[in-house]
């Protein structure tokens, strides 16, 4: 008879262990996801977690431009909105005054005897329906018939203008949401990014910044050189209003960047080439994706001192050329405007203010 023997009991020691060890990478996913996910996210190395977060800014920055765009269609739909609006009010004042003369002309026929059915417009709480509903021009004289005419032409202008604005109004919350819609996006990719650098210590950050700092350098030459830069960039530029644009970046040097700012402190951008051109007196619209068909498209091989450069597929961003392949930028929330070369980001195209 074949012998029965007790199982062998398994040491539980490295299953506690891996499911510890399960436990603590599931809690370090959930405190490290990105864009509200838990994604595991173990040991990166600061080259790693740069390259994310790399990303991240550059993410941030297409949905910074998304919201630049809203936002100047929410202030021009907000623009019209209060000309109908004002428009209307204007329309009503004179409709009032209209209506006020018919009403003396009725307290008139009425001292003489009788009230024409047609002025009792004047009294009616719902003149559009009366003027509608009843057949009284036949019967009113040739001045009253006159007045009334353009009582109706006035009410039917007043329709016309409330409607335009409630259209405009519709447009305008539109706008509004899609204003959160962009900021919302952009909190929570700027959020992911801090949360990444968070993970460095002090001084794996500071090697970080100084080796974008020694890139930008090998990029724009030595101090002295970036010193004189102005000076030569402006010489060679194909106008005064480049020439004017390109120095005028060059005085921001060192502003913050700040998603949604046009200056004159801070910029994003394209606010920071709105403002180096406004400074000339060259109106630019606000987006890079607008400012690239703002002008004469010219090659890379072509650039001359002011012209826009822009990067990556969707045209997310853009720098003012100063030459030598080198280019004055707001880059993103870890970087100050500066001049950095044009060959560190994905080439997308060139314009030239004209």
């Amino acid at each position: 008879m074949a012998a029965h023997r007790k199982p062998r009991q398994r040491s539980t020691g490295g299953n506690t262990a891996r499911t510890a060890a399960t436990i603590a990478l599931a809690g370090a996913a959930t405190a490290t996801g990105f864009d509200g996910t838990g994604h595991a996210e173990p040991n990166l190395t600061p080259t790693q977690v740069k390259a994310k977060v790399d990303k991240l800014y550059q993410e941030a920055e297409a949905a910074t431009e998304k919201y630049n765009g809203a936002k100047e269609k929410a202030k021009t739909a907000e623009t019209r909105l209060a000309t109908l609006q004002d428009e209307a009010a204007r329309r009503t004042e004179k409709l009032n005054s209209a209506r006020e003369a018919l009403g003396s002309m009725a307290a008139a026929q009425y001292r003489d005897g009788g009230l024409d059915p047609a002025l009792h417009l004047a009294l009616s709480s719902d003149p559009d329906r009366y003027l509608d509903g009843a057949e009284f021009v036949e019967r009113a004289g040739t001045r009253q018939a006159s007045s009334v005419a353009s009582v109706r032409k006035q009410l039917r202008e007043i329709e016309q203008l409330r409607g335009a604005a409630h259209i405009e109004l519709t447009s305008l919350k539109s706008r509004q949401a899609e204003l959160r819609k962009h900021r919302t996006t952009i909190t929570g990719k700027l959020d992911s990014a801090r949360r990444l650098l968070s993970r460095l210590t002090a001084e794996e950050r500071a090697r970080l910044t100084e080796g974008d700092t020694a890139r930008a350098s090998r990029g724009s030459g030595d101090a002295r050189d970036a010193l004189t830069a102005p000076a030569s960039a402006t010489t060679r530029a194909p106008n005064s209003r480049a020439a004017a644009a390109v120095s005028y970046a060059y005085s921001k040097l060192g502003s913050p960047y700040v998603w949604g700012a046009t200056g004159p402190d801070a910029f994003d951008c394209s606010g920071l080439i709105q403002a180096a051109y406004r400074s000339a007196g060259v109106s630019l619209p606000r987006t890079t994706y607008a400012q690239i068909g703002a002008g004469q498209r010219v090659s890379r091989s072509e650039l001359l001192p002011g012209d826009l450069v822009f990067f990556y597929s969707g045209i997310s961003h853009v720098g003012l050329y100063v030459g030598n392949g080198r280019m004055v930028h707001a880059p993103n929330p870890s970087a100050p405007v500066r001049v950095a070369p044009i060959s560190e980001m994905p080439f997308a195209g060139a314009t030239r203010v004209v």
